[in-house]
């Protein structure tokens, strides 16, 4: 190795071996509900190549001509916080809130799950939904659609068990969620 080399500094992508580990935060936020907005919410997440795992939107108080958009996203605490300070930042917005970060809030997500099967299947089906008290809402003597509403957790369970019985489709809301106590957004 010549001395020029050696004198040289190491490249900086070498500096520093960074990874910070991804976190799910859910974000609550209050809108305007006016044409256009959630576009602008959404803009905001693909130009700069942000994740949506999950997205509801919905009008909350219709006198006040709000919605509330709650939206799953993954990413590192940096990202994160970057996005709040984005969505603060946007003019149809009132208020962001990192429902993760405040530890007092309740998601529940609600999902419809086909499956089709008959005999020894069925019967299983039917004994996994009344232990994850999913709630049949149609049935056929070939299939069943179950309702079932609570944490995404309990519901990828659900429909992963669903699986080898004779899973066909599944739909899925997003995640809803609210603080809790008497304390609104």
């Amino acid at each position: 190795m010549n001395q020029q080399a050696a004198n040289q500094p190491a490249s900086a992508y070498f500096l520093e071996d960074r990874h910070d580990p991804n976190e799910t935060h859910t974000l609550s936020i209050l809108v305007q509900n006016e044409p256009g907005v959630l576009a602008r919410v959404i803009g905001l997440f693909s130009g700069r190549g942000y994740n949506i795992d999950s997205l509801t939107v919905s009008e909350t108080e219709a006198q006040k001509h709000l919605s509330r958009i709650t939206i799953v996203t993954t990413g590192t605490p940096m990202v994160i916080e970057q996005i709040k300070h984005q969505l603060d930042r946007m003019i149809p917005v009132y208020r962001v809130v990192d429902m993760t970060l405040t530890g007092r809030s309740i998601e529940r997500e609600l999902a419809m799950v086909k499956v089709r099967g008959g005999g020894d299947h069925r019967v299983e089906a039917l004994r996994l939904a009344d232990a994850f008290r999913a709630r049949v809402i149609d049935a056929t003597i070939e299939s069943f659609v179950f309702e079932i509403t609570g944490a995404s957790s309990k519901i990828n369970q659900f429909i992963d068990l669903m699986r080898p019985l004779g899973l066909v489709e599944v739909s899925r809301t997003g995640v809803a969620a609210i603080g809790r106590g008497p304390e609104g957004m």
